[in-house]
């Protein structure tokens, strides 16, 4: 009799945890993060791989949510080898002290739209943290979830590169699936 009342108790219990549980892994194959920034007025696309990192996301409990992602930074590619050794020294990433460029969600909120929420968190480049928000949509994908969002920075609140004739300003595109 106890153990039955036991269970009645603690099957919902767990049942919840388990939902709220749900992690999925972020994966290169059919991901892209990529960039753009205008050098000298003309527009440079660049990209990063090597996601790692883990998702929570049930899409009827988004504020349970917990997104924390990373690319490495020394897979900076812009279609030019010189430039992208150059990205990859301190006056910009600096790959080699902080190998990481690094997401992590504090909150995450639904918006009015279906399929599409707000990520506010911490973005992290070459050892600096600045907070950050963003609208992204989450569609399902195989035995996942694909996220797409955007957004802008300053280079300079990251310490990245001196040159002037470089925006501030730069654009991120997220494009990431996740299993």
């Amino acid at each position: 009799m106890i153990t039955k009342i036991a269970l009645f108790f603690l099957v919902p219990f767990f049942g919840e945890w388990a939902q709220a549980q749900t992690q999925y892994k972020p994966t290169d194959a059919g991901s892209t993060v990529k960039f753009r920034i205008k050098n000298l007025g003309i527009g440079v696309d660049g990209s990063f791989t090597g996601l790692l990192g883990d998702i929570r996301f049930d899409p009827t409990r988004p504020t349970d949510a917990d997104f924390e992602v990373s690319v490495d930074a020394a897979t900076v590619n812009t279609d030019n080898n010189m430039r992208d050794d150059h990205l990859r020294r301190s006056d910009y990433f600096d790959a080699k002290a902080y190998p990481q460029i690094r997401l992590s969600s504090t909150k995450i909120r639904p918006s009015n739209k279906a399929n599409a929420f707000f990520l506010y968190g911490k973005l992290t480049i070459k050892g600096h943290t600045k907070d950050i928000a963003f609208p992204f949509t989450a569609t399902p994908s195989g035995k996942g979830w694909l996220f797409d969002g955007s957004f802008i920075i300053n280079r300079r609140d990251f310490d990245v590169g001196g040159a002037s004739i470089i925006s501030d300003k730069l654009e991120v595109s997220l494009h990431v699936v996740a299993n």
